[in-house]
């Protein structure tokens, strides 16, 4: 394996880049899975109109070339000792194209735009879902397939593509024009670059991301034909659904000068898990990042979920699927932000020191909520709140409440992880960049009553995309091997219960959570609907 020139045997690596909300990473991985070279490229949101927020696909391009150079030259080797691309991407951010020319007809419209809320407002309340809600629920009484509950209680989201896509063909006519000729393309950001960097050869994404665009079926491993027909979708614009680990075709050596294989392509919370190895059932990944991400590992199974957890795709490689259900918290490192604009702290690394400066937030609790609360309360109409200030309250007390609230939204989502799945959780890995923050971890640590192990490097997507793409040119055999190259930064050990001698969720924090549950109940149901 390896690159030769002039007789004998160059270094060869593995390319990653990770697309994220806020900026694209490259990096480039040796055979110990270390990091011999990075590069960095801001991403600038767009938000041409209130609730819009958009992503220019020319930009998101530059920016991709640049990081793919970047880290090569950083290294201070060729292009042409790179073994394969694995690439990892947001999810649900999606555009659409003219098949001939590859120009997009409008810009990225991220997974965090609101222009669709009206429409899905509008069908969570209409007929044909009151419709299907009914029917699922009979199907529910007759069968008793768990399945057909879920059904019964789903409703529609703006965070998936559905509704923003609908509200695409309503608005764009050359979009609508374009469906009629048989020369529209449809894709999330994977699906683009793929399009881009084979110059038009490959309209296609993998399982991981089809699986979480909310118009893929998990359970028959396609695009839902009854979804596409009930909300007038074309099945004619949507990419090929390929294996996570698979030869997507090669770079066009005019781009850099060499052709590169691009071997696989994730969607980045499950990139995530599988950078954490989260091979076995029962594993858990928790990501703190703008947001909290939690997955388990349910196996060859998908999760039907009646608490908000969603069933999505991990990974397909060869014949093997593999299935996660995720929960997630919208306003984690959102909150943290928010506290450092208020000029809380100057720095976010001096917040864990705050937190610990003060025994207690002095009854303040932080509902950490500027997007609704999700799993498993699921109530889009939250406001976000800060209750029981009192004259002796400090900025460390504020700190340390908002943190805290961090951790508590973590034991949440736990709790409903356990409650649904009935999964034995095998081990526990966190990483994001609030997962920086020891407070967070140590008290989620003892809230769970569990040992959370924090790896070296945060940026796991990267590192998941990487080994998929990897383990499929030989670079890496086998997942043991993987597991082996795993380097821990820091293990949070629950607090021990002196009476039992035995880790336990912690007992201290009992009442303070009950508070904090109290504040919860009272910023639910804030907004008009």
């Amino acid at each position: 394996m390896g690159s030769r020139r002039n007789g004998f045997q160059k270094e060869s690596f593995i390319l990653s880049v990770d697309v994220g909300t806020t900026s694209i990473r490259c990096h480039l991985y040796d055979k110990e899975a270390r990091i011999r070279g990075s590069c960095t490229s801001k991403v600038d949101p767009l938000y041409p109109e209130v609730g819009h927020v958009e992503m220019d696909p020319d930009a998101l391009w530059k920016g991709f070339i640049t990081v793919v150079k970047g880290a090569v030259q950083d290294a201070g080797v060729q292009m042409c000792q790179m073994e394969a691309l694995g690439i990892s991407t947001q999810r649900a951010t999606f555009t659409t194209w003219d098949r001939r020319t590859g120009v997009p007809f409008h810009n990225f419209i991220s997974w965090q735009d609101q222009r669709a809320a009206d429409l899905v407002k509008s069908w969570n309340r209409s007929c044909t879902m009151k419709v299907i809600h009914g029917v699922m629920k009979v199907a529910y009484f007759l069968t008793r397939h768990k399945r057909s509950l879920a059904a019964s209680l789903i409703v529609f989201s703006t965070q998936h593509v559905t509704f923003r896509l609908v509200w695409v063909l309503a608005h764009y006519k050359q979009v609508h024009q374009a469906i009629e000729e048989g020369n529209c393309c449809f894709g999330t950001i994977d699906t683009w670059l793929l399009f881009k960097l084979t110059k038009g050869r490959v309209h296609a994404t993998d399982c991981s991301n089809a699986s979480s665009t909310g118009i893929f079926d998990s359970y028959q491993m396609c695009w839902s034909g009854f979804l596409c027909s009930l909300v007038s979708l074309p099945l004619s614009i949507f990419p090929q659904v390929e294996n996570t680990g698979h030869n997507f075709g090669s770079i066009d050596p005019s781009i850099f000068g060499v052709s590169i294989p691009i071997m696989s392509v994730m969607a980045d919370q499950q990139a995530a898990m599988f950078g954490e190895c989260c091979f076995d059932v029962g594993d858990v990944k928790i990501t703190m990042g703008t947001g909290t991400f939690m997955d388990i590992n349910t196996g060859i199974k998908p999760h039907t979920s009646l608490a908000g957890l969603y069933p999505l795709v991990g990974w397909k490689i060869g014949s093997d699927v593999v299935y996660l259900a995720e929960g997630n918290a919208a306003d984690t490192g959102t909150a943290i932000k928010w506290a450092q604009e208020l000029e809380l702290f100057s720095d976010v690394t001096e917040t864990s020191d705050m937190a610990y400066a003060v025994s207690d937030s002095d009854g303040v609790c932080f509902v950490p909520s500027f997007s609704g609360l999700q799993a498993p309360l699921n109530d889009p109409r939250a406001c976000a709140s800060l209750m029981g200030l009192k004259p002796s309250t400090t900025k460390s007390h504020l700190v340390r409440a908002i943190l805290e609230s961090v951790a508590f939204r973590n034991k949440q989502l736990y709790e409903t992880m356990l409650r649904e799945t009935h999964i034995p959780i095998t081990k526990i890995r966190v990483d994001g960049g609030v997962s920086a923050n020891d407070f967070v971890t140590q008290l989620t640590a003892d809230l769970f009553g569990r040992k959370l192990v924090r790896p070296q490097h945060l940026e796991m997507s990267s590192l998941g995309a990487a080994f998929v793409a990897g383990l499929a040119v030989g670079f890496w055999t086998t997942r043991e091997e993987l597991k082996k190259l795993q380097n821990a930064d820091k293990v949070f050990l629950p607090k021990v219960d002196a009476k039992r001698g035995t880790a336990r969720p912690s007992q201290e924090y009992i009442p303070v959570l009950q508070s904090w549950e109290r504040a919860l109940r009272r910023s639910m149901n804030w907004y008009k609907p």
